[in-house]
């Protein structure tokens, strides 16, 4: 992942005004991707991966809205996981919410570890789709989901990487519903990993 896009041209240094400039155009993914989430009935204990976090908004939102998962959050730059971490402190979800700094593409979680995995607004930073697509099949349990939500026409690398190494059946691409708009911007590849 590390390229130009991966340092978002200079915002990676200024994680609170990253969060700012994308809250208005991501507020209304963030909300369909916890509703997604909580509609998804996981058990108590479930844990969940957000892959390139940023300032942690996704996992502190999903922590709110589902106090029976255990959330990590991993980024590339250590200045947003930074300022994710002083946002868990702050919210007294330390238990149950850590980010880590490390590359998408070689995660520091073992086999089998998530019941879940979320992406959101990441994937068009990613400079080896195939290979955080791999980590991410590997992190994830046997019958385990991954939801990767960007703007459409980005989500192709995401479903050719993941169409070559699982069955078709199990890789699927759709548009989501944000707002009242008619139009879709953002989509979501949905992946299930085989039992």
């Amino acid at each position: 992942m590390r390229h130009a896009h991966a340092h978002m041209y200079g915002l990676t240094g200024r994680p609170d005004r990253y969060e700012q400039i994308a809250r208005r155009p991501g507020r209304g993914l963030y909300g369909r991707i916890v509703a997604d989430v909580a509609a998804a009935d996981l058990p108590p204990g479930a844990r969940i991966l957000d892959v390139g976090t940023g300032p942690g908004t996704v996992p502190l939102a999903l922590a709110a809205a589902l106090p029976q998962v255990t959330l990590d959050g991993l980024d590339l730059a250590p200045t947003m996981v930074e300022h994710a971490a002083a946002a868990a402190r702050a919210a007294g979800l330390t238990e149950r919410v850590r980010f880590v700094a490390a590359d998408g593409g070689d995660m520091p979680f073992p086999d089998d570890a998530f019941d879940l995995v979320v992406s959101s607004l990441s994937l068009h930073h990613w400079a080896d789709a195939p290979a955080v697509v791999g980590e991410i099949g590997r992190v994830l349990r046997p019958g385990g989901v991954a939801w990767i939500y960007d703007v459409r026409p980005i989500l192709g690398r995401a479903e050719r990487a993941a169409r070559r190494r699982w069955p078709a059946a199990a890789v699927h691409r759709a548009p989501v519903r944000t707002g009242r708009l008619p139009v879709r911007l953002f989509g979501r590849c949905t992946i299930r990993r085989p039992e």
